[in-house]
């Protein structure tokens, strides 16, 4: 069958691979694979910055962003063919670690966790593939092809639950969130916040377009530069991970302020910054900057539910362009309009 592959450690060795049908230890769900998002993670793997396959295998099919239908299920599973599932990224280390072993495993603490599509795993860009139940993620037949933003939603939903928690060591009642970066994550970061009915600013580079129009449908603020915000953040989720605004975002948040870092900026930098002045300003006001990565179980459940809140044509609109699984390298070539793009792993 089909499958978008890559060599790991190659720079561009992404090509339409020839594997054979998913083995059987992947799961007792067999699946239909009918979309997976490109993100910057897949660009990466691409260029053969990281990523591991199975052991003792010489390629990789990538893909942890999925939307498949399925074909095969186990009595008892909780799933029946026609269903549709998406498939949970990370895999718990086999020697668990505490935090694996409570279920955790998206803060996994020696790094001997899998992930599909990226680590030691075989991801979802193939025309068919297995999970196992613990690992599928039910999706109302209503969201449809929108499911497919399930994985990148539980990114957020998780970064919203951390910035709960930290907040909550003290009164914590938030009223201003800047979002760093129209992307995805930053798009979808800013809609959870309004639906928890914040008043929302985003910051992007692009000062007309796709990006300000999404970002003013929610009702929220777009900003092309951050001397632009007139509101003192309580709140900032940071989904570009360039050092320079993350630490001007810093330097800006209120009392008691929480900073969730959900980017990872694609390649090195150094800036020159006064990190003493900075350092006691945060100290000063009591802010914490903690990082989100990746999501566990019960943040993909909550996805389901905030995309179930959202309005359908808005994140239609997300999705910018869809790229058939036979010239699936062309979605890694970025286009001016692009917010995500995915494959459709039937054409």
């Amino acid at each position: 069958m089909r499958a978008m592959t890559v060599t790991p450690g190659r720079a561009n060795s992404a090509t339409l691979g020839e594997i054979p049908e998913p083995p059987e230890s992947d799961g007792s769900i067999l699946v239909e694979g009918l979309l997976t998002g490109i993100c910057g993670t897949d660009l990466e793997l691409v260029e053969g910055v990281f990523g591991s396959g199975r052991p003792g295998a010489d390629q990789l099919v990538i893909g942890h962003e999925s939307l498949g239908r399925v074909l095969e299920a186990p009595q008892g599973s909780g799933f029946a063919p026609g269903d549709l599932v998406a498939g949970v990224v990370r895999r718990p280390d086999p020697e668990p670690c505490p935090a694996c072993a409570r279920g955790e495993w998206d803060f996994c603490r020696n790094f001997r966790y899998t992930e599909r599509g990226i680590k030691e795993m075989d991801g979802y860009g193939a025309e068919r593939w297995r999970v196992d139940p613990y690992f599928a993620v039910p999706i109302p037949a209503e969201l449809g092809e929108l499911g497919i933003l399930v994985e990148p939603a539980s990114v957020l939903t998780k970064a919203w639950e951390q910035i709960e928690l930290v907040g909550r060591r003290a009164w914590y009642g938030p009223e201003h969130v800047l979002i760093t970066g129209a992307g995805p994550i930053g798009l979808l970061a800013a809609m959870i916040g309004r639906l928890r009915g914040y008043d929302v600013h985003v910051l992007d580079r692009m000062k007309d377009g796709l990006k300000p129009d999404l970002v003013r449908a929610l009702d929220a603020t777009y900003l092309s530069d951050l001397t632009e915000l007139t509101v003192v953040p309580d709140v900032v989720i940071e989904a570009t991970g360039a050092g320079q605004v993350v630490y001007d975002c810093a330097k800006l948040l209120g009392p008691a302020g929480v900073m969730c870092l959900v980017g990872i900026s694609p390649g090195p930098a150094s800036i020159e910054v006064q990190l003493d002045a900075l350092i006691r300003q945060l100290v000063v006001r009591n802010v914490a900057v903690v990082g989100a990565v990746n999501a566990g179980k019960r943040h993909y459940a909550d996805a389901v539910d905030v995309l179930q809140m959202a309005d359908p044509a808005w994140l239609r609109r997300l999705i910018t362009r869809t790229v058939p699984l036979s010239d699936w390298t062309a979605a890694l070539v970025r286009e001016p309009d692009d917010i995500k793009v995915v494959v459709d792993l039937r054409s």
